[in-house]
């Protein structure tokens, strides 16, 4: 016990309800901190007891400034640490505890179990030993010989994994490393040596837990941020990879590596970031030129490669550049064939080619893969609807023009059509008739594929020429049905140089 003044005994002997009104962190006139001391103590017991950790702690903080040589209080205070789960904290605490009385044999044991955890085996057994020397009561000496035991086993374990891991038996070395941290869970060390352990086994996900522990375990380890940028990076995943080695450079600003591999990183990152800000906008052939400069920047990973070419399959696809999408899908699914996102734009690819069936194929893979998406569910559909209409009459054809035509194209087709199939170019009876046919077939096209909405129906699998195929039934009769007949006062040349008049009643 610590002694109290006599004027602090008078004051708490008169008045006992003081204890209640003075904050007794006012160090009063003659050595009145004594008091002051123990109360914090007590409060901070109390406090600690009702599991009040942060309140409890700045009590334990005060008394340790009132009495720097209490031993009680350093005890009191690392007990806190650890009900905190700050070890790190506790054990110089505790080291002052035993500095200041050196037969505090559960104080000794405590640090010996934290230095455990940390890893720290030779300090740890000298201080199970020490233990074991100071008459302890049998509980403890129970204690410090089965820890003992255990740490003169994780020893061997430790001479095992290192010469497992010299030897690249990493598999061999790893299921070692797995019980040293099952006891030494705070020791940053085996933690780094497990992930490079799982980096050369390819375990990249369980190397990355390991790694984000270690960086925690170790101030200042610029290391293991390093590491984390380089995993990250070779998965292909630039943005996590950005976030570690700005971690690594936060602690050292002149890290060589780091800072080198954060301008290839950041350089890289600012280019997809362009790409993808172009498809947003819609822009896709340049979105392309971006991820072809991002398969410049950087040639060797070839999880950005395969990302880069997955994005530019999609733009291509967006793009109607039919053939080159075609082909760079392609090549993504022959490294990726269940890639549901080049599925779908190579299907659209392929349906702008007319290749109805193969598009087909590649949408119901998709679905495979994907159950729920609308868009697969829609494409499907509208694929099956164009294999259908490809088999009726189909309008690009008659023009022969493709489905990616601009209305500049398609009524140059027409016009040139037209004058070849006018049914006054013909004396021949059934010529003449299979050139009417011909020619309203020519007709109907031209008014479908330049009228914007009809068109789109048409994309969509409907002949808007076509009662029968219109959806909710046939009440859409066009000016065109019943032949040449019907055919008196419509000019199908309206909208060019040409006034055809036609010579008959």
């Amino acid at each position: 016990m610590v002694a109290i003044s006599p004027v602090a005994h008078k004051l708490l002997s008169y008045v006992p309800f003081l204890l209640v009104l003075i904050d007794l962190r006012y160090e009063g006139v003659n050595g009145g901190k004594d008091g002051g001391v123990e109360n914090h103590l007590e409060m901070g017991k109390k406090l600690l007891a009702a599991g009040q950790l942060a309140d409890a702690l700045s009590h334990f903080h005060a008394a340790v400034d009132g009495d720097p040589k209490n031993y009680m209080a350093y005890y009191r205070r690392a007990t806190v640490y650890l009900a905190m789960g700050k070890s790190k904290s506790a054990l110089p605490d505790l080291s002052k505890v035993i500095e200041f009385k050196p037969d505090f044999t559960s104080a000794r044991l405590q640090r010996g179990n934290l230095l455990l955890k940390h890893g720290k085996l030779d300090e740890a057994e000298n201080d199970f030993k020490k233990v074991l020397k100071s008459n302890p009561s049998s509980r403890e000496e129970q204690e410090a010989q089965s820890q003992l035991k255990k740490s003169d086993e994780i020893q061997r374990l430790v001479a095992q994994a290192k010469s497992d891991f010299n030897r690249q038996d990493y598999g061999s070395a790893t299921s070692h490393l797995d019980i040293i941290i099952d006891t030494c869970v705070w020791d940053a060390d085996s933690r780094e040596m497990r992930a490079e352990c799982f980096i050369q086994l390819g375990e990249m996900g369980k190397a990355i837990s390991d790694l984000k522990a270690a960086s925690k375990l170790k101030s200042d380890n610029t290391q293991a941020f390093y590491k984390l940028s380089t995993i990250y990076y070779k998965l292909g995943d630039h943005e996590m990879s950005l976030n570690e080695v700005r971690e690594c450079l936060k602690l050292d600003p002149d890290h060589k590596l780091c800072f080198s591999h954060y301008k290839q990183v950041k350089k890289l990152n600012k280019q997809i970031q362009g790409a993808e800000e172009l498809i947003q906008e819609q822009k896709y052939s340049d979105a392309v030129n971006k991820y072809e400069s991002v398969m410049k920047t950087e040639p060797n990973v070839p999880q950005f490669i395969h990302n880069a070419k997955e994005r530019m399959c999609h733009c291509l696809s967006k793009d109607q550049q039919t053939a080159r999408a075609i082909s760079v899908c392609s090549e993504v699914l022959n490294a990726d064939p269940h890639n549901v996102n080049a599925l779908k734009d190579r299907a659209e690819a392929l349906l702008q080619d007319d290749q109805y069936e193969e598009a087909i194929k590649d949408f119901e893979s998709a679905k495979e893969h994907s159950e729920n998406d609308r868009q697969i569910k829609e494409g499907l559909e509208r694929a099956h609807r164009l294999l259908k209409q490809s088999k009726k009459r189909d309008y690009y054809k008659i023009l022969g023009v493709k489905r990616t035509a601009q209305k500049k194209e398609i009524l140059k087709a027409y016009r040139k059509l037209a004058q070849q199939w006018h049914p006054d170019n013909f004396q021949d009876e059934e010529e003449k008739k299979k050139a009417e046919k011909k020619f309203i077939d020519i007709a109907q096209a031209k008014e479908v594929l330049t009228n914007p909405e009809m068109r789109s129906k048409f994309d969509q699998g409907e002949d808007p020429m076509d009662p029968e195929s219109q959806q909710g039934g046939g009440h859409h009769h066009h000016h065109f049905h019943g032949g040449w007949d019907n055919f008196q006062g419509f000019n199908p040349f309206g909208s060019g140089p040409f006034n055809f008049k036609f010579g008959f009643n």
